[in-house]
């Protein structure tokens, strides 16, 4: 590599070529490396007057009076680039005016690269401009007692920041110039062509939130351009493009130093570093941060300006880009290989359809056999009831009058009944937890999917009302009706001596008024448990939905909750209809109150287990936070006895609220605290309230604390008078079961990651339990008493036996900075217990742009800055170094594969299904292509 060097200072020259056009990539002196090609130096020379009581004001002269700078230029066949820059010698022979370049490149130039050459020409024109910087540069070189050395590329760590500092990302124009081009003309369609400043963020491709980013980068652009106007038109636009979307490093790094450098005067001063972290942050939605903007700036002038001179140069702004984080485990060549044969295995192959298609139903045996034998066990019973009556009714009088609308009608009741029986045990929660706890079911049961087969079944009741219904309503009770006298004969023991003559007389009778309002409830609970009403996110046409704006009360948990109650009565009812029927008349085949009595009597026994634990275990509470991203945090005792797994969830009643609803949260405190704890996402209407009832008795924080508002009854403030809470539980769930694999990879998205918190407090309790066990055995061998290990009230010896995991993946996904308060000090307990280092930690904020992008860049010097010296991340405020962006989860898995060859690996996911989705399909592909197991569980409330 070539450098200027000016003052004992070194400079960096940018070169670039493009094919075989002419192009001289000039972003100035101090732009980068010169490339080492082989060309012809030439030397121009240039006046630096210096008039008595004046600034330095640099031109270009011809004056032999006037002293000079000597500029090598290395000149080649396609560019042009500044080799030194050094005081002239007294012979000016050599001279070259600096026209002569510009000539020299229009006489070279083909026609294909004209406007690679206009661009080229009008960088040659900020030359003078330049060099005024170099002038002060070299004065600022020669006063600096500590000239700094160049940062060596070759480092590994500076591989993937060569890569970064980019303006325009894969989000974020990516469809080029003729977009921008489009955009550009829909944008000036009214201003006579003219892009306004405030308009070039959109018109490029960044969104609303980079507007002030944007902004900067338009201002260094244009004073890069000596463009003085706050419009730009489209020929100035494009140079513009060409500047940003510039694939070298060194021009980039020009281009984010120019912003910075909002006086052109080549020196960052401490105000300017404030103000583009300010920038910086708000579009990256850093509120803290951009609140934190002085002690930063401080932080980054301090680092890069030991001297005290008050500003810092390009160089050191190279510097902290390229000296990132080292990675923490270097592969070697077979690690390589594996993982470049591992790509190769899950890249999709072309194969005969027959084959794929078999291979696809063996790999969905084998990842859903346990759910399969359940629906086809239960689909069996199904069609066995359903032929079992069929035959029955074919073989009966009515089926001389109805025909096989009798048969079909009496085939869906059965089915019915049965399925009226079945859809209550899979919200049989207590009985549920117990069959896991205390059972080996689990090895072949599917506990997990109780609520999909809760929803499941619901879908077969809906089937059976509709054939039911149908067949009763369009054909048996029409050929009654419509019978001749004969035929009725055989139907006067049924319906009577009278033979019916319209609807009204079967609507009117007991049995078609409680089919009736049966199908009616059904409806409503049906519908409002559908997951756009239950979520309130139903989604209509912009003309209806100041019609249906009323109907929004109707929607929602509340109106789930409260619907499904209907089901009280809909049981009473299919009871009544059961007993009075039309075609059976002995009561031992009155069988509906057979299927139905064990199932109502099992979940009416849990309906009241609940009220009685809730109220003979009343809690306390201890503490209560309110927490940036609305999620209140209420910590509460532990009542005497309440034993739970971590992973699991309980259930949380405010009578103040409401005296009937109790809602699912997953319990965020370990087994071994002696505190209960829940993290509540404030976004329904009940969670609403609660966070109004507790404000009220919540108090601002003290400074240093976290949380908006707080209240703390083990602080001291016993004149607290909180609302009253009941409690029930605990449930299981499928993150308690983590303790069956020796690698966990546990993903919370957003307010998902309440289960894995608890997992992860779990995991370092209990290799802390099993150290110590071991140490005690080490020390009854010596003869030395025994120390007694107590991990908490929650773990048992046994449970320590039962313990298997040695590793843990966690990845915390979320899009808010003040998220990551809701459990900074249990990550921070966990990660500083955790000595092992059994926990590899991955927090991630979406709303930070990737690293690489422009726009997070400084936000990436400041967090390895403040990381290195404090020890503290900047973004999640823990000892968790953040990552930005979204994860790249087919690496996560990647990564585990080539880690854990021939392992198990437990993934447990609590989140949006979406990610759900991804992650399930990429646990079967890696499953089913390398050597190591992915068992996915999400988590269902």
């Amino acid at each position: 590599m070539g450098t200027n060097e000016v003052g004992g200072v070194h400079y960096h020259s940018d070169t670039e070529i493009l094919g075989s056009e002419r192009m001289v990539n000039y972003s100035g002196p101090l732009s980068g490396p010169l490339n080492k090609r082989s060309g012809n130096k030439k030397t121009a020379k240039f006046n630096i007057a210096e008039p008595a009581g004046s600034a330095v004001k640099p031109g270009i002269s011809t004056s032999d009076e006037e002293p000079y700078v000597e500029v090598i230029l290395d000149v080649r066949e396609d560019s042009v680039a500044v080799h030194s820059v050094k005081p002239a010698a007294d012979d000016h022979e050599d001279h070259v005016e600096m026209n002569l370049l510009g000539k020299g490149l229009e006489k070279n130039r083909s026609p294909k690269g004209s406007s690679v050459v206009r661009t080229a020409s009008a960088r040659i024109k900020q030359v003078s401009q330049e060099l005024k910087r170099l002038a002060s540069f070299s004065k600022q070189a020669v006063a600096a007692p500590h000239p700094r050395r160049r940062f060596d590329r070759t480092q590994s760590a500076a591989a993937p920041a060569l890569k970064g500092l980019k303006f325009i990302t894969k989000t974020d124009g990516n469809a080029g110039w003729p977009a921008v081009e489009e955009k550009f003309n829909q944008l000036t369609a009214s201003s006579n062509g003219l892009l306004p400043r405030s308009l070039f963020g959109e018109c490029i491709g960044m969104n609303k939130e980079s507007k002030e980013f944007a902004g900067k980068l338009f201002d260094a652009l244009a004073r890069k351009l000596d463009i003085k106007e706050d419009s730009i038109t489209k020929e100035q636009l494009n140079e513009f493009w060409a500047q940003i979307s510039e694939q070298g490093f060194d021009s980039r790094l020009q281009t984010f130093f120019d912003m910075v450098d909002k006086d052109a005067d080549g020196r960052i001063t401490i105000e300017e570093v404030k103000e583009i972290i300010s920038f910086s942050a708000s579009a990256n939605k850093l509120s803290n941060i951009q609140n934190q903007a002085d002690e930063y700036a401080a932080l980054i002038m301090e680092e890069l300006d030991p001297d005290n001179l008050g500003h810092i140069m390009i160089d050191s702004l190279e510097t902290l880009l390229l000296q990132g984080p080292e990675e923490t485990a270097v592969r070697g060549k077979d690690s390589r290989n594996l993982s470049k044969m591992l790509s190769q295995k899950l890249k999709p192959t072309r194969e005969h359809p027959l084959r794929i298609w078999c291979s696809n139903i063996k790999y969905f045996l084998q990842d859903n056999w346990k759910r399969v034998w359940v629906v086809t066990l239960w689909v069996g019973i199904m069609a066995g009831l359903f032929a079992y009556k069929y035959v029955q009714y074919r073989n009966k009088a009515a089926y001389e009058v109805m025909g096989h609308c009798v048969c079909m009608a009496k085939g869906a009741a059965e089915t019915l009944k049965f399925n009226m029986a079945l859809i209550l045990l899979p919200v049989c929660r207590n009985t549920i937890t117990l069959l896991r706890n205390k059972t080996k079911l689990g090895i072949v049961v599917p506990f997990d999917d109780n609520l999909n087969f809760h929803k499941v079944i619901a879908i077969g009741i809906g089937i059976g009302v509709g054939i039911h219904g149908i067949s009763h309503l369009a054909c048996d009770f029409p050929r009654i009706i419509h019978a001749s006298s004969d035929k009725y004969e055989l139907m006067k023991p049924f319906f009577g001596d009278d033979q019916p003559s319209n609807y009204w007389h079967f609507l009117k009778s007991l049995e078609g008024v409680s089919g009736i309002v049966m199908v009616v409830l059904m409806a409503i609970a049906f519908t409002l448990a559908a997951p756009c009403f239950r979520k309130g996110q139903l989604k209509l046409p912009e003309p209806l939905k100041k019609l249906t704006e009323p109907l929004k009360k109707l929607t929602g948990f509340n109106a789930f909750w409260y619907s499904h109650h209907l089901f009280i009565i809909v049981y009473v009812l299919l009871i009544i209809h059961g007993v009075y029927l039309y075609l059976t008349k002995e009561w031992y085949k009155k069988t509906t109150w057979m299927y139905l009595a064990v199932p109502l009597t099992l979940y009416a026994g849990e309906r009241l287990v609940r009220a009685l634990r809730s109220s003979i275990k009343p809690v306390k509470i201890l503490k209560v936070a309110l927490y940036p991203g609305n999620v209140l945090a209420l910590h509460l005792s532990k009542p005497q006895g309440f034993k739970y797994h971590s992973g699991q969830y309980m259930f949380v009643k405010c009578a103040a609220v409401s005296p009937f609803e109790w809602h699912p949260f997953s319990i965020t405190s370990a087994p071994g605290d002696n505190h209960l704890s829940v993290h509540i996402r404030i976004v329904g209407d009940w969670t609403r309230q609660l966070k109004t009832v507790f404000s009220q008795v919540c108090q601002p924080p003290p400074s240093g604390k976290s949380g908006l508002l707080r209240a703390d009854h083990m602080q001291g403030d016993d004149n607290l008078i909180f609302p009253k809470v009941l409690i029930d539980g605990p449930y299981g769930a499928p993150a308690q079961d983590y303790k069956n694999y020796e690698v966990v990879l546990l993903v919370g998205l957003g307010i998902g990651a309440t289960p894995m918190i608890s997992i992860l407090k779990d995991i370092v309790n209990n290799i802390k339990a099993i150290e110590e066990e071991g140490e005690d055995m080490s020390a009854l061998e010596n003869g030395a008493p025994s120390r007694i290990s107590k991990v908490g009230s929650g773990s048992s010896q046994l449970g320590l036996h039962n313990f298997k995991t040695k590793r843990a993946y966690f990845y915390w996904v979320t899009r808010e900075q003040g998220s990551f308060d809701w459990f900074k000090g249990a990550m921070n307990e966990v990660a500083e217990l955790d000595h092992n280092r059994v926990i590899e930690f991955h927090n991630y904020c979406t709303s930070v742009y990737e690293e690489g992008d422009a726009r997070s860049a400084l936000i990436h010097m400041l967090q390895s800055l403040s990381h290195a010296k404090n020890g503290v991340d900047i973004v999640s405020g823990t000892r968790v170094k953040s990552h930005f962006a979204k994860p790249n989860w087919r690496e996560v898995y990647k990564r585990i594969a080539l880690d854990h060859a021939n392992a198990t690996v437990g993934v447990f996911y609590c989140g949006l299904p979406a990610l759900a989705n991804e992650l399930r399909q990429l646990s079967h592909d890696f499953s089913h292509k390398t050597t190591t197991q992915f068992d996915f569980h999400k988590e269902n409330f």
